[in-house]
């Protein structure tokens, strides 16, 4: 895959989840995002309504982050305080104890609870964290998402200890998904080559919290 720091740039959510993010660090965040050309930003919901100039640069916001743990009834009512609040994007965590447990129809339930918050063309992204799953459960996950109406389906919140993208994931993810719903890939994506792979893999979208140091390497990688 040949790509530019511009080419790239347009896949990228550009990502500011610090718990001590300020009203300063988001001015800064939306200004570089805007001056990268990246597809969005994304930020935590306290953090909405973003007034910082945005030009087309759209806002992805999150939700049930970065547990999951959060009851639906919860998780579909921060997604409409979000949309309200002028995201164009939210980016839900499943619950893994349903996922681990077996339990789909709950599984695909609570996405749905979302999806009908999220009402199309806002964007809805599923959060399954792949690292914690085995192959048979991401399939599975992914499978849910696709039947409860998600636009696509995201590898990891960044905060798993188990980890965040990576390549077989994604491969995965996307073979399961079909080109029917987006892919991202987003945790632990720090420099340019991995950024190349995982698009490669398949992946439609990168979650980066340094996108200008991913995109700088475009350089130091030899290109």
């Amino acid at each position: 895959m040949t790509l530019s720091p511009a080419d790239l740039a347009r896949h990228v959510d550009h990502t500011l989840l610090s718990p001590t993010a300020t009203a300063a660090q988001l001015a800064a965040l939306a200004a570089e995002a805007v001056a990268l050309g990246t597809y969005s930003i994304c930020v935590s919901p306290s953090m909405l309504p973003v007034t910082a100039p945005l030009g087309t640069v759209l806002v992805a916001t999150v939700c049930g982050f970065p547990s999951g743990k959060h009851t639906a009834t919860i998780k579909a009512a921060e997604a409409a305080d979000s949309i309200a609040r002028g995201a164009d994007e939210v980016d839900m965590v499943i619950d893994l104890g349903l996922v681990k447990a077996g339990r789909w129809d709950d599984t695909r339930s609570e996405i749905a609870m979302v999806r009908a918050s999220v009402p199309s063309p806002k964007v809805l992204k599923v959060i399954i964290e792949a690292a914690a799953l085995t192959d048979e459960e991401i399939i599975a996950a992914c499978q849910a998402a696709e039947a409860a109406g998600a636009d696509f389906v995201k590898t990891s919140t960044g905060y798993h200890p188990s980890g965040g993208a990576s390549v077989h994931a994604v491969e995965l993810m996307a073979r399961t998904v079909g080109g029917r719903l987006g892919v991202k890939a987003s945790g632990g994506i720090h420099d340019w080559d991995l950024a190349v792979a995982l698009l490669e893999a398949g992946a439609t979208r990168l979650g980066l919290s340094g996108t200008a140091a991913v995109l700088a390497g475009h350089r130091s990688a030899g290109y």
